[in-house]
């Protein structure tokens, strides 16, 4: 009986510490990537990220929240970072490669998460837009990379992540 109730209080444990960390990787079911129609190699690297116009909505930011069963910026699964950063609304396949603004291209994403989080993900969007641009890489690959499983591209890039 002791060791019936020791292993259902691990269980409960372990259960409730991997839901209380915000997902490394999105749910494809709910998030299976969105690209902007007409978006080639050329036009992605001429444009200036972060000056361009952003057309994520509060409504938006809610719709998703909601698909994955998060209270908001303040759930327990938006760990904070440094500075006290929670979680953003982070686009799968990046704006930096093309990717919609569209809620089927949006997750919750924890910038405290250990090991991996936002602010490495974002490290990565950087890095395969320049390999895009410089030629290295196809558009398709580098979204390919996001949808698949960004943590494998970021080893690929940047070698293993402590933690």
């Amino acid at each position: 009986m002791m060791l019936r109730l020791s292993r259902l209080l691990s269980l409960v444990f372990l259960v409730y510490s991997v839901t209380t960390i915000a997902d490394d990787i999105p749910d494809l079911a709910k998030t299976p990537g969105v690209t902007r129609l007409g978006l080639t190699k050329t036009k992605v690297c001429s444009i200036k990220w972060g000056a361009d116009e952003r057309h994520v909505t509060p409504n938006m930011k809610k719709q998703v929240f909601a698909a994955y069963g998060y209270s908001g910026y303040d759930d327990p699964r938006c760990t904070a970072d440094a500075h006290g950063k929670t979680c953003e609304i982070d686009h799968l396949i990046s704006r930096e490669l093309g990717g919609a603004d569209d809620v089927n291209n949006l997750w919750p994403q924890a910038y405290g998460g250990t090991p991996w989080n936002a602010h490495l993900k974002d490290k990565l969007e950087n890095r395969l837009n320049k390999e895009v641009c410089a030629g290295r890489l196809s558009l398709k690959t580098a979204r390919q990379m996001l949808v698949n499983d960004w943590r494998n591209a970021y080893v690929q890039y940047y070698g293993k992540v402590a933690g």
